[in-house]
């Protein structure tokens, strides 16, 4: 069975980082592109960042320069390094595995960023 688990979310005060961790198992990792997505209460669910298996990234506008997605296909694991966070990057962050028509999804990890 495909499974992805995130872990590292937490409540950190504004201009503090994180780093929310996707462990996968169950996938042929090195041929998925990854991705990394939020929603926060009330609204829709955005992507943040993608990477796919080559290392090509593309990240939401309000988050570049701030976060970085990488990811570690020998230990088949994604990650989001989050710095200067903001009270808007405040919400449930969700892993992503796509390859072709299939996705799959983590549980989600719970981020909030308040003084």
């Amino acid at each position: 069975q495909v499974q992805l688990v995130e872990s590292g979310g937490g409540l950190v005060q504004p201009g503090g980082s994180l780093r929310l961790s996707c462990a996968a198992s169950g996938i042929r990792f090195g041929i998925v592109v990854m991705g990394w997505y939020r929603q926060a209460p009330g609204k829709q669910r955005e992507l943040v960042a993608t990477i796919t298996s080559i290392g090509t990234t593309n990240y939401l506008d309000s988050v570049k320069g701030r976060f970085t997605i990488s990811r570690d296909n020998a230990k088949n694991t994604a990650y989001l390094q989050m710095n200067s966070l903001k009270p808007e990057d405040t919400a449930v962050y969700y892993c992503n595995a796509q390859y072709l028509m299939f996705n799959y999804w983590g549980q989600g990890t719970q981020v909030t960023v308040s003084s």
